[in-house]
């Protein structure tokens, strides 16, 4: 007897329920949209310039910093072999400063400068391709105070400041971008900051 009533109260819903389901699914996966479209980097990056301290604002939740509770900066130093030092750096969940270094290089000697490889396992490890991964900046403000930072891939996606701090309207106006390149914008997670 329950079976039926659960069964007929199903055949009157179940258009209803698809109509909504339908919605809902192309509400929540905005990124997905855009998947057909390149990802897309700016013509250039000066690196002497984008050395420095960045902030992290914003990122798409990777298994690298899943202990990063606030505090994420991200520290470049230009080095004499025209790579750059990386110095990743945050709080953990305990409260711990944690830091960890590794190497940032142009992907291609004949390639834009705003494609770059960063590895972060041991240097003898360097001549293994599969410990780079890509690090594309997507936009840049010609000031360098802010950038948008991802992977062709669409894993991987940080809003980066010079200041711990970003105006919602920048914000926005970056996550609107990453969307319309097909990242998955709904996942990507502010970053705290302490003041």
């Amino acid at each position: 007897m329950r079976y039926r009533s659960w069964a007929r109260a199903l055949g009157r819903t179940a258009p209803t329920t698809i109509l909504v389901l339908g919605v809902l699914a192309s509400v929540a996966a905005p990124g997905a949209e855009g998947q057909d479209r390149p990802v897309e980097v700016v013509p250039g990056v000066d690196l002497d310039r984008y050395a420095g301290v960045w902030h992290e604002i914003a990122r798409l939740p990777n298994r690298f910093q899943d202990d990063c509770r606030c505090c994420v900066t991200a520290t470049y130093t230009r080095r004499e072999d025209g790579h750059l030092t990386v110095v990743n750096a945050c709080r953990t969940v305990d409260g711990k400063p944690r830091a960890v270094e590794g190497e940032a290089k142009l992907a291609s000697e004949d390639g834009p400068s705003s494609k770059l490889k960063v590895r972060f396992a041991p240097r003898f490890l360097s001549f293994l391709g599969f410990v780079w991964g890509d690090y594309w900046v997507l936009d840049l403000d010609q000031e360098y105070s802010y950038a948008l930072v991802g992977s062709p891939d669409r894993k991987y996606l940080w809003v980066l400041a010079r200041e711990p701090r970003m105006d919602e309207e920048t914000y926005t106006r970056l996550l609107e971008k990453a969307g319309g390149m097909g990242f998955d914008v709904t996942r990507v997670q502010r970053t705290e900051q302490e003041d």
